[in-house]
């Protein structure tokens, strides 16, 4: 499988794991320094990240839309829009990027950075 098609995979699994708390697999594919700027501003940390994502998501429908991957050698960006249903009902966008970095045969995520409208 060819590097695009690697991240590809990767970030269709991001999302969906996004949409399930899936704890398991962010242990598994974020980098020991990974950071995540949150929609409110604040700056987490792979621990706080995964703090975050545990707890059910009151949204449901998450999809990816608009999915450009940029490979530039060893290091990779992810730029997304993102919609789902907000817990009311109400539909929700976003958009997102996602810093990935090939870290010996893998590649791994190092940085996140979301926005919800």
């Amino acid at each position: 499988m060819d590097d695009l098609a690697i991240l590809e995979e990767l970030n269709r699994n991001y999302i969906r794991s996004v949409q399930e708390s899936d704890v398991g697999w962010f242990r598994d594919h974020l980098t020991s320094d990974f950071l995540n700027s949150n929609p409110d501003g604040t700056l987490v940390d792979r621990d706080g990240f995964l703090a975050q994502i545990a707890p059910p998501v009151a949204i449901s429908g998450l999809q990816a839309e608009d999915v450009k991957i940029r490979v530039f050698g060893d290091m990779a960006l992810i730029h997304a829009r993102t919609r789902y249903r907000k817990p009311d009902g109400q539909p929700g966008v976003g958009r997102y990027t996602d810093t990935w970095q090939r870290r010996g045969s893998r590649w791994l995520c190092v940085a996140a950075h979301v926005t919800r409208g």
